[in-house]
This record gives structure tokens, C-alpha cells and sequence, in this order.
């Protein structure tokens, strides 16, 4: 038989404690997902990530004292392996300082619970994700934005297959999507991006993006 997975265990960053209640209210009733500690503010986010190793941080963006960004930013510096979801009412361009910091992802408060749990989900396994309203600026600001020559010096590293699979991903393609259309497994895949993230000296796959779209590739 196959073992169930772990629980994805999960740190609330937020001043406001309705919000937290409900968010931990709806993570609790189910078996995938584990709250290991609450956070008010931006500091005791970094000091309870650092003792209780969250796979996955929930953070607000304004909260007393050091915001959420600069919270992502020491956070991704201090336990990489720690992903971070931007939960806010900010729907504005603090996505990009956002990205910027090493969040995966930027959901607006109010989403949907099903929309919530996808986005954790997608966050945890590594997937970049956006309200559908940031996703379209996200999109608009990269669409006029000019890019760099695509035979810049920071790819020269990658293979061929490399290549492909950063310009899916530079695409907005999912692991499974970037599977299908190359004709790959998804653990092989799994593989070129993690050799990806690491010939381009990136954390995860916001900042691949991010880098891709410098380089000219998407």
C-alpha cells in the first residue's frame, strides 16, 4: 500500500485574528494540511519559521512593525526551503516586490476556499500562482516590458532540454503541462528544473521566471 503523504505544515503570518481563526478553521478540517504556529507580525514570522521549519508560510503584507515583504526577503534567506504565499487585500503592484522577496504566490483575501486550498497546495509542490486579477497584471507588465537578448551570458550554462522546459516555465506552464507537451515524465521534469534553479543560482520558480523573461526566453 501506498503511504499517505505528510501534511503540509503551515505558519499563519497575520495581525488581524479573525483572519487567522479562519484560515486555521479551514485548514484544520482537513488531513492534508497541518498549522504549526501562528504570527502578528513580521518579525516573530522570521523567529517562528526559523524554530518550527513550516513547509509554507501564509503572509500578510502589512503587518506592525516589518512588513510581510521584507519578511519573504529574510525568510527565503535564512530557510530557502520554505515556501511563502502573499495572502493581502493589496491588489497592487506590491506583487512585484513581492516576487521580488522569493514569494511563490499572491493571493488576494476574500478568495474562495477551494481557490485558497489550490493555491496552498500549488505553492507547497513547488508551483508559482496568482489571483486571477495580479495574474493579468503580472502578464501586462511582462508583455511590455522589453527583454534582454536571448543569448544572454546567464543561460549559457543550460542545455538544449534545459532551455525548453525555462521557457515553459517562463510560459506560466505547470509541471504537468511542461511534461505533456515536451513528452517527458513529471520526476524528469522535476529534475531538469531543479538543475535549472541551480545553474541559474534561483530558489524557486518565480525567480526562474523572473530571470527567463531578463534573459529573452518566453
Amino acid at each position: 500500500m501506498e503511504q499517505a503523504a505528510e501534511p503540509i505544515r503551515i505558519l499563519i503570518a497575520d495581525d488581524h485574528p479573525i483572519f487567522r481563526f479562519g484560515m486555521r478553521t479551514l485548514l484544520t478540517a482537513l488531513p492534508d494540511f497541518t498549522v504549526v504556529g501562528e504570527a502578528v507580525t513580521g518579525e516573530e514570522a522570521i523567529q517562528l519559521t526559523d524554530a518550527l521549519l513550516p513547509d509554507l508560510v501564509l503572509m500578510d503584507i502589512n503587518m506592525p512593525g516589518m512588513n510581510g515583504i521584507e519578511a519573504t526577503a529574510r525568510i527565503r534567506a535564512q530557510q530557502p526551503h520554505t515556501a511563502i504565499l502573499i495572502v493581502t487585500m493589496l491588489d497592487d503592484d506590491s506583487v512585484f516586490a513581492a516576487m521580488r522577496a522569493g514569494a511563490r504566490g499572491y493571493l488576494l483575501k476574500g478568495a474562495e476556499p477551494a481557490e485558497t486550498l489550490r493555491a496552498i497546495r500549488a505553492v507547497a509542490s513547488g508551483e508559482a500562482i496568482f489571483s486571477p486579477g495580479v495574474a493579468q497584471r503580472v502578464i501586462d507588465y511582462f508583455a511590455h516590458t522589453p527583454a534582454a537578448p536571448a543569448n544572454s551570458a546567464v543561460l549559457s550554462d543550460l542545455s538544449e532540454r534545459e532551455r525548453e522546459v525555462l521557457t515553459l516555465i517562463a510560459q506560466g506552464l505547470t509541471n504537468t503541462a511542461i511534461a505533456e507537451r515536451l513528452v517527458l515524465s513529471p520526476k524528469t521534469v522535476r529534475n531538469y528544473i531543479s538543475e535549472i534553479y541551480s545553474k541559474l543560482q534561483v530558489a524557486d520558480r518565480v525567480q526562474a521566471m523572473l530571470r527567463a523573461r531578463e534573459s529573452g526566453l518566453g
